[in-house]
């Protein structure tokens, strides 16, 4: 069984909420219904910051689930890209879901210049951080939130 990654399509959006609202919930956080209706509008609005999103599907099921927006930086001529939310479903960790997710957003930056993808990952989170120590590099930043 082989993973197969493409963008977020309309007819997605049952799946899309399906797999966003545990991801939310494993890191054990909600956002109102609002903000549902609004990122998915935004999924697929125009506009160079605006968040895009992309699909797994194995076997034809859908199974996993990123979202990345690209912004400006004082430190390059391009874009960077920040992966803001990947998720695979238990049931298909370990199958190659993340990887072919982010492998799709490197892809998809590459496509216009940006070679920065970065993301960010709980401390607590081992199962992630097993495959992205294998993809990717660890910076040693510290993230910081004025709430």
């Amino acid at each position: 069984m082989s993973v197969t990654v493409r963008p977020l399509e309309a007819s997605d959006h049952a799946d899309w909420r399906r797999l966003w609202t545990a991801y939310l919930t494993f890191y054990e956080t909600t956002v109102p219904e609002e903000v549902y209706e609004t990122t998915w509008k935004r999924l697929f609005s125009e506009g160079a910051f605006e968040p895009k999103g992309f699909i797994a599907l194995l076997d034809g099921k859908a199974v996993g689930l990123t979202h990345y927006l690209y912004h400006r930086s004082c430190w390059s001529l391009v874009d960077n890209c920040y992966l803001q939310d990947l998720f695979a479903d238990p049931d298909a960790r370990g199958r190659g879901v993340g990887a072919a997710l982010i492998e799709a957003v490197r892809r998809e930056a590459g496509k216009i210049g940006v070679k920065n993808v970065y993301w960010m990952t709980h401390e607590t989170n081992a199962t992630a951080r097993k495959l992205y120590d294998r993809v990717a590099r660890r910076t040693g930043f510290i993230e910081y939130d004025l709430l």
